[in-house]
């Protein structure tokens, strides 16, 4: 007994020493096993947080500029039509095609699209409360500086406004012009003068000028320039960057809107039905025009291109872009925070890429999902350290069943 005592006042022994060690050596790796799963969630946290607000904030803008597209540019000789559009600024109208052709259409929406690379959008409208209505042209145009409308100074039109000269015959471009005034000369008041420089920034050079006959010619008027809302979206390098005749600064270049936007992706929804009391050649142009009966516009089909929606023969024509009933749009944000590889050194936070325009909406229409490219140009890390959100939404088109 007083031999075991000796040894027990001597301290340890070893076994116990080991026992102790191997205790807290579990204590430590369960300590650390719970701080780097307490920072790995901390890290999809704030990351699914900085996607979230980010991309919410990029619906936010596109929706927003949806829902005013269209105002002013309803009329069927305006919707669609190849314009010739000059900015001193630097703003271009989204060039497309039409079957094989180059076009640059004034229409509520037009969209660039790139197959899985990030799309380019463009949302068009005026601000008059007269752009709806129109007045004919009564003397033919070759360059002049002016344009002849109707016989006195017609309501609503006034010094700065921006013109559309449309032709009734669908193979002739439109042209944007920008009045200045009318003329103060004595039997001369129903002209439009067109001055050039300083706040006439969208009077075409006279080399662009578009000859235009009279009588078959009618001018439509889409409101001051400063409120002139020609807006262009695309993602360059990660950033939702606007292009826009009415934000100073980012008429040719753009501005950055929101960062860590990794795509944008939009769909037409065309009315594609044929209609019995359409009229196929309304007042002898070949522009179909869909009425205002039969319950109005409906949504038949998803295309992210271009189609002959109006079945004229002719992709891109005036009357497909007339039959748009609503633009789809999504949203991929990506989050701020790089989640770290495992062990094997491969990062796990996104496995597959996001498609986006998966489900059928409206009901018994066809979705036509897309699986879309989430890498950025120039950045070093793999798309699968980041953590992905989608957005998407469905806009219909201000006054598209609606034709004066």
């Amino acid at each position: 007994m007083d031999t075991l005592a000796k040894h027990r006042n001597s301290g340890f022994s070893l076994v116990e020493l080991m026992v102790s060690v191997v205790i807290g050596m579990l204590a430590l790796l369960f300590a650390t096993r719970l701080v780097i799963s307490g920072e790995t969630n901390k890290d999809a946290a704030v990351g699914g947080g900085d996607s979230m607000q980010n991309g919410m904030l990029a619906m936010f803008s596109l929706s927003g500029d949806a829902s005013t597209a269209g105002w002013g540019l309803n009329d069927r000789t305006v919707a669609g039509c190849n314009t010739t559009f000059s900015d001193q600024r630097g703003y271009a109208l989204l060039s497309v095609k039409r079957d094989a052709t180059d076009i640059t259409p004034l229409a509520a929406v037009v969209i660039q699209s790139n197959n899985a690379a990030p799309d380019v959008i463009s949302f068009n409208s005026g601000s008059s409360n007269a752009g709806v209505g129109s007045i004919l042209m009564t003397a033919d145009y070759g360059g002049e500086s002016y344009v002849v409308g109707a016989q006195g100074s017609p309501y609503g039109y006034n010094n700065g406004d921006v013109l559309v000269v449309a032709p009734q015959s669908p193979d002739r471009p439109c042209t944007v012009m920008q009045m200045a005034g009318f003329n103060p000369a004595t039997g001369h008041s129903a002209e439009m003068l067109l001055n050039t420089g300083g706040a006439y920034r969208y009077n075409p050079a006279a080399s662009m000028a578009q000859a235009y006959a009279k009588n078959v010619t009618f001018l439509y008027n889409l409101g001051q320039p400063n409120l002139l809302h020609f807006h262009t979206w695309s993602v360059q390098n990660g950033i939702l960057r606007l292009r826009a005749t009415d934000l100073a600064g980012s008429e040719q270049n753009g501005a950055s809107v929101s960062d860590n936007i990794v795509s944008i992706k939009a769909q037409y929804g065309f009315d594609t039905r044929a209609l019995a009391n359409y009229d196929p050649n309304p007042a002898g142009n070949g522009t179909q025009m869909l009425p205002t009966t039969n319950g109005g516009m409906q949504l038949t089909r998803w295309s992210p291109t271009m189609i002959d929606a109006d079945g004229d023969g002719v992709v891109g024509g005036p009357g497909d872009y007339q039959r748009i009933a609503a633009v789809r749009i999504a949203v991929v944000a990506r989050s701020k925070t790089v989640e770290k590889p495992n062990l094997a050194g491969q990062c796990t936070a996104t496995g597959t890429l996001p498609t986006v325009f998966s489900t059928s909406v409206p009901n018994g229409v066809a979705a036509v999902p897309v699986q879309v490219n989430v890498a950025v140009a120039g950045d070093a890390v793999s798309w699968k350290c980041y953590r992905y959100r989608v957005f998407e939404t469905i806009v219909p088109i201000l006054n598209s069943q609606y034709r004066p």
